[in-house]
Order: structure tokens, then sequence, then C-alpha cells
């Protein structure tokens, strides 16, 4: 059944199946609890349209998605979604090589500035994530 031809609810309840798997149950309970009779309606309506409407598409699997979205945040310069999207990415099944490969790519269009930010952004939230970036053994200095 296509998104257009569902209710509301079962629009809902199919975003809301993707959007724990994308994002995790932690992250999608910590939102909804924090909805207020303000945002609630702008949370189901995420829940509808990004997380059933395109997510659920049949014309890109979740894990060029995920390539995608890290690569818009970063252009867009939204840093909070770029991290929430960073740790989303082992989700849809990105390594660290992916999301370093995803920053390389934006960089070249979006900019240098871009690119150094997205680096320090996503270092920070791997090493939140228990995934920190190895850090490389520098040669002894010459004598």
């Amino acid at each position: 059944m296509k998104a257009a031809n569902k209710s509301e609810q079962q629009r809902y309840d199919a975003g809301m199946k993707v959007r724990r798997r994308v994002l995790g149950e932690a992250w999608v309970k910590k939102a909804t609890d924090a909805s207020t009779n303000f945002t609630q309606e702008w949370q189901a309506q995420i829940t509808r349209s990004v997380w059933c409407d395109v997510w659920t598409r049949p014309g890109i699997d979740p894990r060029t998605r995920s390539f995608m979205t890290l690569a818009l945040m970063i252009s867009l310069g939204q840093w909070d979604e770029f991290n929430l999207h960073v740790e989303a990415a082992f989700n849809n099944g990105l390594t660290q090589d992916d999301i370093k490969e995803a920053i390389l790519h934006a960089a070249a269009y979006c900019g240098v500035p871009a690119g150094n930010h997205a680096f320090k952004e996503a270092s920070a939230t791997l090493e939140k994530i228990g995934r920190a970036p190895k850090k490389l053994v520098s040669p002894k200095a010459k004598k």
C-alpha cells in the first residue's frame, strides 16, 4: 500500500517503526517523551512525512539514505542532526570509513570549512558512542 493510500495512523506507525530502527529506541523515546502540546503535532508530522513517506520509499535503500542525509546535514550546517545521523549510520550498515567518505565527498562540494567541522563533529560523536577513531602513531623525531 502506497503512503498516499494509508491513514495518518498507519503512516505514523510505519514511520515510527523506521524511526526506531534508524535512530534507536532510546533516541525516539527521548524525542517523544519531550513532546508537549506545542510540539506533539510536529513530532507526528515528521514521523509520517519523513520516516514513513520518505524513508520507506523503495527507490533508495536505507544505507544510501544515510549517506545522503550525512552529506545534506553537512551542506546545511545542521550539526545536531548530523551527529544524530552519524550515530544512526551504523544502524543502516555504514562503517566509520563510510562516514569518512561521506564527509570527504561533501567537503569537495561544500568547502573545506564544512569538511573540517564535519570531521570535528563526527570524531566527537564517534568517541561518545564508543567508536573513537584510532590515533595514528607518529614516528619518533630524528635527532
